[in-house]
């Protein structure tokens, strides 16, 4: 996940840059949209490795760190 968020932040370096050289708009929305892209997927792949953490008991019995509404609302955030 880290090389994910790492990768999306040297993009959109690239994008900024690529801007202020006043590349054509296409070449930056196209890399734009990698980005985000990029970061979609590393929000996607956050949620789905913590799924079962956020939704089992602490091993104290407490209640779960979110229940199903709220897993999926964050979820949701993402799309």
């Amino acid at each position: 996940m880290l090389n994910r968020l790492r990768r999306a932040q040297g993009q959109l370096a690239g994008v900024v840059a690529m801007v202020e050289e006043g590349r054509d708009c296409r070449d930056v929305v196209t890399q734009l949209a990698a980005v985000s892209r990029a970061l979609d997927r590393a929000g996607f792949k956050i949620i789905a490795g913590s799924m079962r953490e956020c939704l089992t008991a602490p091993e104290d019995g407490g209640t779960p760190a979110m229940n199903e509404a709220e897993l999926e609302k964050l979820f949701l955030t993402l799309a």
